[in-house]
Order: C-alpha cells, then sequence, then structure tokens
C-alpha cells in the first residue's frame, strides 16, 4: 500500500515546532506535524482550585478547540461549552502532562495548556500533546529562571502517537485519509521510558488480535522514540 504522502508503514510525519510563537504566554508552540498545526501555550496564574486550596501542591488543566475551519468543511465555533470530543481531548492533554510532574515543586499555581488547532490532518490530539509538553517545558524554565521553583519538575519526557491498521497494513502516524478508513485506530502516549500513561484503541471495521495489538505497540514505540528525540533536539536550540 502507497501512502499518499509517500512515507513507509513505519515512518512518522516531518515534525516542525516554532518556539515563542505567541508573545505573552510562559510558553507557546506552534507545532507542525505533516499538515496538522496546532498552537500551544502554557500559562501560569497563582492560585490553584478550591480543592488544592492549601495543600501546597500545583494543577495543571488543559483545554482543546478547534478553529471554524481547520478542516475540510467549516465546523460550528464553540461559544459555552467545549463539545464532548474535544472534552475528552483536553482532559488527555492534562492527565499525560501531570503524569510526568512533581506537583509539589509548583506551589499553589495553575497551569492552563491550550491547544488551538488551526489546521487539522489527522492526528490532532497527539501533536497536541507532543506540542504541550514543549510548552509546559518553558513555561516551567521560566519560573525557574525567575526563581520561583527551584528546578523543572518534569520527571522525564512524553510523547503521543496514532497507529492503525489499513488495508490491512499497520501504519504509523496517520494522517486524516488512512484515519478515516482504518479498520483499527489507536492513540498511545507513552513516556520516555517506555511506560504507557494511555491507549485508546477501536476496532472501527471489526476485531483486532492480541497479535495486532503488540504489533501496534512495537510500531508506536518507534514512533513514540521519534519524536521524544525530536523534542529534546528542539529544546537544546
Amino acid at each position: 500500500m502507497a501512502r499518499s504522502d509517500g512515507r513507509n508503514n513505519s515512518q512518522i510525519r516531518p515534525i516542525k515546532v516554532s518556539r515563542n510563537f505567541i508573545k505573552y504566554p510562559e510558553g507557546s508552540v506552534l507545532i507542525e506535524s505533516g499538515d496538522t498545526r496546532v498552537i500551544c501555550t502554557a500559562s501560569i496564574d497563582e492560585g490553584v482550585p478550591h480543592f488544592l486550596k492549601g495543600s501546597g501542591t500545583g494543577w495543571i488543566t488543559a483545554e482543546y478547540s478547534m478553529l471554524p475551519r481547520a478542516t475540510h468543511t467549516r465546523n460550528t465555533r464553540e461559544v459555552s461549552r467545549p463539545k464532548g470530543r474535544n472534552q475528552e481531548i483536553q482532559r488527555l492533554i492534562g492527565r499525560s502532562l501531570r503524569s510526568v510532574i512533581d506537583m509539589s515543586v509548583i506551589g499553589e499555581r495553575t497551569i492552563y495548556i491550550d491547544a488551538d488547532v488551526i489546521q487539522a490532518d489527522g492526528g490532532t490530539r497527539c501533536a497536541s500533546i507532543n506540542g504541550s509538553f514543549i510548552a509546559l517545558y518553558d513555561a516551567l524554565n521560566k519560573l525557574v529562571n525567575d526563581g520561583k521553583i527551584i528546578s523543572n519538575p518534569i520527571s522525564e519526557f512524553i510523547a503521543a502517537i496514532s497507529i492503525g491498521i489499513v488495508g490491512g497494513q499497520t501504519l504509523l502516524d496517520l494522517d486524516y485519509s488512512e484515519d478515516s478508513t482504518a479498520e483499527i485506530d489507536m492513540n498511545l502516549v507513552m513516556t520516555q521510558s517506555g511506560n504507557i500513561i494511555e491507549i485508546q484503541g477501536t476496532g472501527e471495521r471489526g476485531q483486532f488480535s492480541r497479535k495486532d495489538l503488540d504489533k501496534m505497540l512495537d510500531l508506536a514505540k518507534t514512533g513514540i522514540d521519534q519524536i521524544i528525540k525530536a523534542q529534546k533536539e528542539m529544546l537544546k536550540k
């Protein structure tokens, strides 16, 4: 099966990250994964939600949305509450980032992550996690540089990738044309050390075996390794 952009089955799309993309947030990036583009910002606010007051620990929460014309047809702009899909994705972003942060180091501060998709071609939740991690890293470094915390509380890098079975073949990092026709569709969030934070997998057009699952997980790990390597190279600059 020839992929539309000429990649082989185990190849991720080109990733480009523009840091400090927006002037005012403590951390901000534009991440481009193929033709998917997401603006991710990390904003620091003094204070925490009511359930954490007096605990001495911080909180990280996320919001996710798409511009009305981020896709082939115009979506309705969200003006009150997020759609169910968007709620699910923003909770995934928040859970993923909190899993590798020592909240006690942050103190009673809240970091708001905003992931806004400006162009969607598959893998928007994965690109949002990958870009938001870099924005969060920069925001936490700003707290360190300002003398507000003693060290960056990130324990290890994380990344997210999509995998699927399309036309009977296992593919890494699906674009929209592949995702929309996949027999099996899966998203994986994983740490650098190989621990799994979340698996979201569905047999869109039937069932899949344990052998299929193992093959997808192995392929996903190669993608995670590539993305984390790219993240580290970008943060060195």
